[in-house]
């Protein structure tokens, strides 16, 4: 028998639909069956790749006898915190705030009016780590609910107050300082690991954001900046983090080796390294960061492609009910796979009759300087072999901001790596964005095919918006087509319309037609992917250049004050938003290129801009006598017939030039 998950589309909640629990889905019917029931609600948080979700379904939420607890006395609510991060968001919030810490499984449990009052992360079938078994944790909880009423109303109300009093944070009234970049590089230093690269100890997440921040403050002469990001970039393409044989990042490594990776692996966290590792090759010139960078990329439209054109969401770190077991090889299974050039393999992926994983093997890059033909036959067999095992379930559904984010990347790297494939792939998920997850004029959260079968559920959020913004900028100056600016103009105005705190600033997640919660959140720090409001910050400057609409700046000016006192204090948090400061102090310049898209002399000027980073510029390229589509076009025209390029910076230009050398020189 089956739940009533089994009419859902998440892989996640499918997973649970033959559970003995009752579980609902998130829905107006379980809350009101709560109230009916007079029943408080057991709220279940997680997503398809989460290894410790699955740990506490074999555990408990497939046990008989856990189910009846649960049955007699919760309503039992699953969500997918993939397709509902605001529900997430809220709820994580109560659980730091009742325990000090978060993570998923999230367990919370509310009353029936979506109260939080009680919660935790995994909690074990029976005592062990410190912490009690769920079915201690069922009963006492009840227990308190019948006899403690209304102490534990009060307790959720309390709570709720606290979380809009988080929410309720004041604009800073003075000006956004540029000496607050070099501060914050001075204080993320200090949890700097100089020896492994990254931020803190174990575990280690690999943090783009902050890096990303970093090479743009070394691509200005800041050896620091650039010193740390370089040594972060090469330790954790080294590791096991990297997958040395098909390309992509796990999660977070749970050492501070990189060496042992939380085997799952995130479109998101991808989309992301794929443009850091990018940008860095551009700026340093290493090449293991773009041999990174192309792997990466050619895992994503390997692996993670729907048919349609969008990307999934992640692949789960486990198979056949072990944690990374897909991953690990033996040196027997190495020797059979490559006989005698099993050596070299090892010599180059650290293979060894020990292992570095209890008893097996993590490939890992330990030999710089091998053949590369060798190296790429080698890779071929293994990965041959690997194909054959049982691969770990891949999480299919379409996000919308989870695509715009690897589009946006792919777009990028596409134009620094002169790879037009990537270019068209990120346009070909934008493209199934915007006219199959848009629905009357509305961007939606999700879409999963099953079968005959395609869906499109839940209202985007907040950052749903955010990153189809940036990634319609980003096509626009990978492509120069016009459409992708009349896109970026409906995404920001839609976003500023559903999602603006017209009072303090920033941005609320959730839209104004959106389901009401006992809270409404608002996204200021960044995660595991960048904050909604640090992504407006940023990509509404960019948009005020390109267009000359200096609202959309005044828009992101007002959000960066609403988190600049936090910022001080914990910077490493707001890795984006910092960047946003700096384009604000960092002179961005603007680069119009008058002349035929397809000619040799304006793919010269192209091709100079494209030469060196630029993290604070705009890119406009146009024919002649196309004016009256940017106000950046006007008076702009070719110079002795050849192509054009004009320079600007905060209103003040240099002279047109035609000549890449004389271009680059203007850019210096």
């Amino acid at each position: 028998m089956t739940n009533k998950l089994a009419y859902e589309t998440s892989p996640y909640l499918l997973q649970h639909k033959d559970n003995p629990v009752d579980w609902y889905p998130w829905s107006s019917e379980a809350f009101a069956v709560a109230r009916a029931a007079d029943k408080p609600v057991l709220l279940s948080i997680g997503y398809a790749a989460c290894h410790w979700c699955h740990v506490m379904e074999r555990e408990s939420f497939e046990d008989d006898d856990t189910a009846r607890i649960m049955n007699e006395s919760y309503v039992s609510i699953k969500v997918d915190r993939e397709e509902r991060p605001d529900i997430d968001s809220l709820y994580m919030d109560a659980v730091q705030v009742l325990t000090g810490q978060g993570g998923w499984p999230m367990t919370m449990f509310l009353t029936p009016e979506g109260l939080p009052f009680y919660g935790g992360t995994y909690f074990p079938p029976s005592d062990r780590m410190g912490l009690p078994s769920f079915r201690k944790v069922l009963t006492a909880v009840i227990e308190a609910w019948r006899e403690r009423r209304s102490e534990i109303e009060k307790q959720g109300r309390t709570l709720v107050d606290h979380l809009d009093v988080a929410r309720r944070v004041q604009p800073s009234s003075g000006d956004i300082a540029r000496d607050i970049l070099d501060r914050s590089v001075g204080s993320i230093s200090k949890s700097f690991d100089a020896e492994y690269g990254g931020f803190g100890d174990a575990p280690k997440f690999p943090q783009p954001m902050v890096v990303d921040f970093l090479l743009r403050l070394a691509a200005r002469g800041r050896d620091d900046a650039g010193g740390m990001a370089t040594r972060t970039l090469d330790g954790m393409s080294a590791g096991g983090l990297f997958d040395q044989l098909g390309g992509g990042f796990a999660r977070y490594s749970v050492d501070r080796f990189w060496l042992v990776p939380h085997f799952e692996k995130m479109l998101y966290d991808n989309s992301q390294l794929l443009r850091t590792y990018a940008r860095s090759w551009m700026l340093t010139g290493s090449q293991r960061h773009r041999e990174v960078a192309e792997a990466t990329a050619a895992w994503m439209l390997r692996e993670m492609r729907d048919p349609r054109g969008g990307f999934w969401s992640s692949l789960d770190a486990d198979s056949e009910g072990e944690e990374g077991r897909f991953y690990l090889w033996s040196m027997d299974e190495v020797r059979s796979a490559l006989g005698k050039e099993a050596s070299f393999a090892s010599e180059q992926w650290g293979f060894s009759e020990e292992g570095n994983f209890e008893g097996r093997n993590i490939p890992v890059r330990v030999g710089a300087n091998g053949d590369a033909g060798r190296l790429a036959e080698a890779r071929a067999k293994l990965l041959a072999v690997r194909d054959r095992r049982v691969r770990p379930a891949t999480d299919s559904k379409v996000l919308a901001g989870w695509n715009a984010l690897a589009a946006a990347a792919l777009a990028e790297t596409g134009t620094i790596l002169a790879r037009p494939e990537l270019v068209a792939a990120g346009r070909q998920a934008m493209e199934f964005v915007f006219s199959t997850m848009c629905v009357n004029d509305r961007l939606m959260r999700s879409y999963r095919a099953t079968g005959e079968r395609e869906a499109v559920k839940h209202l985007a959020v907040c950052e749903d918006y955010a990153f189809v913004l940036e990634a319609c900028i980003a096509l626009y100056e990978a492509t120069h087509d016009m459409v992708w600016l009349q896109r970026a103009r409906w995404t920001a105005d839609n976003a500023i319309r559903l999602f603006s705190d017209d009072e303090r600033g920033g941005f609320f997640s959730t839209g104004s037609d959106a389901e009401s919660l006992v809270a409404r959140p608002k996204d200021l720090f960044d995660n595991a992917i960048p904050s909604a409001n640090s992504v407006m910050a940023l990509v509404l400057q960019k948009l005020a250049s390109l267009i000359s609409q200096r609202h959309y700046e005044d828009r992101a000016v007002a959000t960066m004050k609403l988190v600049v006192d936090t910022l001080e204090r914990a910077p490493s948090g707001f890795g984006t938003m910092l960047e946003a400061i700096d384009w604000l102090h960092g002179d961005p310049v603007e680069i119009v290129i008058i002349g035929d898209p397809a000619g040799k002399d304006t793919h010269d000027l192209v091709h100079a801009v494209r030469s060196r980073y630029l993290p604070n510029k705009v890119l406009i390229v146009a024919p002649e006598n196309h004016a009256g589509e940017l106000p950046l076009l006007e008076s702009r025209s070719l110079v002795d017939g050849r192509a054009t390029a004009y320079v600007c910076r905060r209103g003040t230009c240099r002279a047109p030039v035609t000549a890449g050398n004389e271009l680059l020189v203007q850019l210096q």
